[in-house]
């Protein structure tokens, strides 16, 4: 008798293969029938906690392309960076259909007339089947919502809503440059105003200051939440930010890797199994990460989850109900 493989014997209903969460991929292929590639554009945005609105300097951790490491040059049209990227990725991923991912600084931070033009150009290029829109809870005024719910009659719309953590202290300390209460607020106005809009949302973990309770608090409330699409992303320090001088200075120390490998598998564990995980780790660009240097081996962290996963029997979701009702 031939025996069973990890893929044979998962239990998680949403997968296809032996990973045992809710993976963008198969979210991607079970919505379009088909793989779908993420072409990352870069808008041309500021940030209301870089230009003075509520701050500047930015995040502590954000590196000088506001998160959008892997993007063409804004000085490029939205036309001219898609076809670029989509050229880069020929023979080694042949896709036909694309997500457009406005992913550089916050991409609802301009005016209305602006953020037409720009996510229009994108829908206009060749095999886009929808949009993906990173931004800031305190930069989604009610026109904008508005228009976000026009474009989801047309397309896939997703709004990645930059959240990192629930707690206030932390904020502050990275430079967030809005609370808890804003988030929540811009959260529900989405989901009310906008209903076929996907929402995800962005995790950090290893803040200063932050402990494993700490972080899986954010978890918790996040669950409780039910975002349709959840990133969680490593603190690492890249070269010419604040943290990097931090750092230096011997006053933050990044997560080792078996440690941050617990952190996901719990926090997996505490989510609902039908939200889907667009990330699992952050991978900054190489020539500028300066710790922690084990976060660049993408492959090996996401193989040390799957392991663990399948050696304590274990999938996303798996503890859900429980910790809603510990958090009640």
């Amino acid at each position: 008798m031939k025996k069973k493989t990890q893929r044979d014997t998962n239990p998680f209903p949403f997968s296809d293969t032996n990973k045992r969460y809710h993976t963008y991929d198969y979210y991607l292929k079970h919505t379009f029938g088909e793989k779908v590639a993420k072409i990352t554009l870069d808008g041309g945005f500021d940030c209301p906690n870089r230009d003075g609105r509520c701050g500047t300097g930015g995040c502590i951790y954000c590196s000088g392309r506001g998160s959008g490491d892997f993007t063409q040059d804004a000085v490029l049209s939205v036309k001219e960076q898609f076809a670029l990227q989509v050229a880069g990725m020929r023979g080694k991923w042949p896709a036909k259909k694309f997500i457009a991912y406005f992913q550089a600084f916050t991409n609802t931070y301009a005016p209305l007339p602006r953020l037409r033009e720009l996510y229009e150009q994108a829908l206009a290029c060749p095999g886009v089947v929808g949009l993906n829109i990173g931004t800031r809870a305190d930069c989604l005024p009610d026109d904008v919502i508005a228009y976000l719910n026009e474009l989801s009659a047309r397309t896939a719309v997703t709004v990645e809503l930059g959240l990192q953590t629930v707690h206030d202290d932390t904020a502050r300390l990275i430079n967030r440059g809005h609370d808890f209460s804003t988030f929540l607020d811009a959260y529900r106005r989405l989901r009310e105003k906008a209903p076929n809009v996907r929402i995800g949302m962005h995790l950090i973990f290893g803040l200063i200051g932050e402990n494993d309770e700490k972080m899986m608090e954010s978890v918790q409330k996040v669950a409780q939440l039910h975002p349709d699409e959840i990133k969680i992303h490593l603190l690492y320090v890249v070269k010419n930010t604040k943290l990097a001088d931090i750092y230096g200075k011997g006053r933050y120390f990044p997560l080792e890797m078996p440690h941050y490998v617990d952190l996901v598998i719990k926090a997996l564990e505490m989510l609902p199994a039908d939200v889907v995980i667009g990330r699992l780790t952050g991978d900054g660009a190489k020539n500028e990460l300066i710790a922690p240097l084990w976060s660049a081996k993408k492959g090996i962290i996401l193989n040390e989850i799957d392991k663990k996963f399948y050696t304590m029997n274990s999938w996303q979701g798996k503890c859900f109900l429980n910790s809603i009702v510990n958090n009640t």
